[in-house]
């Protein structure tokens, strides 16, 4: 796991920028750096070592020293693809798994990337033939930023921040991405939170060239037809052996690995799966707070007394918000709105302490709908059997009885808001289900924000709950749950793997019959069973319960203060973007008992990030002195 930083064509000071660079991505490289530079192209690569630490160096070489790569990431299975590139003759000068990349090149040409089984982001120049490649992996688990130049040239990071060493970068905000983010909490790929700067989609490749030619494709998307033929026992026992593979191959590093374990469904099969590879006294590493709604430490730890790990608990409290939050505003360089990110990143400082890569359980949701929002899609394909007229006669009266007779946090609200939501179709019900706030409530406080159209995903999906599978996997999967990984274990140099996540294994899940996946109001059927068989039910069959802090507890107290008056200062006033009278409304309603966490976040997020990325006013300064002291950070 490492950052890469690079840049091709005139670049004044290439050198220069690229230490720059180098050294805003430190965190997640901090054993090495390496440089290449030719005429026309520079590289840059910081390290962190976990295979091969002594010999793996980058940048990568082949034997003539015509191709070279800077490579962040893992290949899994690269043994066997470098055994197959050195019975035609290739010569390796390392161990490590990256330098595949460079030789499945020069035998492969541009399908080399089709080869490559893992996470990655690399960037690679071959200088004989004058063409530099860029590529994501197939499900977005690595980042890349990409910034184009009018004068053709091009510069790259794994990271924002570092990108922004470029000068030449305006810091002017995107308003349809902004827009996004307002509906989603996050900015999706392609776009990025500033107009002059791209994120390379997953599955996607960049190939640039001297003569400013540019070309993006994409090389795989997720298919979820045609259905596998097998009977439900059959694809129980063909998925534990596919899921061992993978977690058997996350095992290989040459420095400690550890396992985040919530004691849900997820974390606990990949951590039998550990076990049942053979993995030694495995550390495994959980989360809680003070507040018993929010701690899952009992659960995991049961999980982790069955299967024998070595357990490690950590308690979170408002202090470490208080610590954490400038810096995670830093590092996650655009808005960031999941707070889940809260406990991500202490998690990640404390496991770091003894462990330098950690599986996660990543990605069960997605495989096997584990989202309620999934089952509501299946039962609003029903209705959508209804003709459309009455169906929107039907959710406006929904609306106005929902508004008139619910409480905005009652499981009655949530009904009515679900029946309103059947009047419109099937992706923006959906978009409208994955909203951090309504879309009244959005207009509102934001009311240039421009409409957000729904979103289609890549590949073949026919069914309702496929539909809503593709939606995930290919948006909020790759830019919002993987981002909150990655960002919050590379802030901590720590390496994430997440073998749920499995190219293979994903692409035979997505095909399975759906009610595999959900029976009625049973979701992540298979994984579930297949957890049973190494698990008692007892010990997972529980509601699901998400892995998030308190903060609609301390929006309403301790951050209340902050967060009034960070939204209805002056700065956030004079942008122009929120409607102060209708955000103090929103502040005021959380504050009286109504759920309003999502979308305060979001907007608390949002005006830190300019403060420190376009008023370069760090948000440390906006953390009162009086609350560091009430949470006992001291001023």
């Amino acid at each position: 796991m490492c950052g890469i930083a690079g840049a091709a064509g005139a670049v004044a000071d290439r050198r220069a920028l690229l230490d720059g660079m180098s050294t805003a991505l430190a965190h997640r490289g901090p054993d090495e750096a390496g440089f290449y530079e030719d005429g026309q192209v520079a590289l840059a690569i910081r390290r962190l070592a976990i295979i091969d630490v002594a010999g793996g160096q980058q940048p990568y070489k082949n034997e003539r020293a015509t191709v070279h790569a800077v490579f962040n990431g893992e290949i899994y299975g690269y043994a066997a693809l470098r055994d197959r590139l050195e019975r035609v003759g290739h010569t390796f000068a390392s161990r490590t798994d990256g330098e595949v990349i460079v030789h499945a090149y020069e035998e492969f040409g541009m399908r080399f990337i089709e080869e490559l089984d893992g996470m990655f982001a690399f960037a690679l120049w071959d200088s004989a033939q004058q063409i530099l490649v860029l590529a994501r992996d197939r499900l977005g688990k690595k980042p890349l930023f990409v910034a184009h130049h009018d004068d053709g040239s091009l510069t790259f990071a794994s990271e924002l921040a570092a990108l922004l060493k470029d000068g030449r970068i305006a810091r002017e905000v995107d308003l349809d991405a902004l827009s996004e983010y307002l509906q989603y909490g996050y900015v999706p790929s392609p776009r990025s939170i500033l107009r002059a700067v791209t994120k390379l989609e997953p599955g996607t490749s960049i190939t640039w060239k001297p003569t400013g030619e540019v070309r993006r494709q994409r090389y795989w998307s997720l298919d979820f037809e045609p259905k596998h033929r097998l009977s439900y026992g059959d694809a129980l026992d063909e998925f534990e052996e596919r899921a061992r593979l993978a977690v058997k191959a996350r095992l290989i590093s040459d420095v400690p690995l550890g396992l985040f374990l919530s004691g849900g469904i997820d974390s606990s099969y990949v951590l039998a799966q550990m076990v049942a590879a053979g993995a030694a006294s495995v550390e495994t590493f959980s989360i809680g707070f003070p507040d018993s709604r929010y701690d899952e430490r009992a659960h995991a730890r049961r999980v982790a007394e069955h299967f024998g790990s070595v357990h490690h608990e950590a308690v979170m409290d408002l202090r470490h918000l208080v610590e954490l939050l400038t810096e995670m505003v830093r590092h996650y360089g655009e808005p960031f709105a999941d707070s889940s990110a809260v406990p991500s990143f202490y998690l990640a400082r404390i496991a770091r302490e003894r462990i330098t890569v950690a599986l996660t359980g990543e990605g069960g949701d997605e495989l096997f709908g584990g989202y309620y929002r999934h089952q509501a899609a299946r039962f609003a394909a029903y209705l959508d059997r209804v003709p459309a007229s009455a169906r929107r006669a039907a959710g406006a009266r929904a609306g106005a009885l929902g508004s008139e007779l619910a409480h905005p946090m009652s499981a009655r609200h949530k009904l009515f808001r679900f029946l309103r939501s059947v009047s419109l179709e099937p992706g923006e019900r959906y978009a409208e289900w994955t909203a951090v706030m309504g879309p009244q409530e959005r207009r509102a406080v934001a009311p240039g924000a421009t409409a957000v159209a729904p979103f289609v995903p890549p590949g073949r999906a026919v069914r309702a709950l496929d539909r809503a599978l593709a939606v995930d996997t290919a948006r909020s999967l790759p830019d919002q749950l993987l981002v909150k990984m990655d960002i919050a274990t590379m802030a901590s140099s720590l390496e994430a793997r997440a073998p749920l996540l499995d190219y293979r294994l994903v692409e035979w899940s997505a095909r399975l019959p759906t009610s595999f996946k959900q029976r009625g109001a049973e979701r992540k059927r298979l994984l579930s069973d297949a957890l049973a068989r190494h698990l008692p039910r007892g010990q997972f069959d529980r509601p699901k319960m998400g892995f998030t802090a308190p903060i609609a507890g301390w929006l309403r107290g301790e951050l209340s203060e902050l967060t009034a008056d960070t939204l209805l200062s002056d700065a956030c006033r004079q942008r122009g973007i929120l409607e102060p009278r209708s955000v103090e409304r929103l502040i005021q309603r959380h504050r009286d008992g109504e759920d309003h966490t999502r979308g305060l976040w979001a907007l608390l997020m949002l005006e830190l990030w300019y403060r420190e990325f376009v008023d370069a006013a760090p948000a440390c300064n906006v953390v009162p002195g009086s609350l560091r002291a009430r949470a006992g950070g001291g001023t």
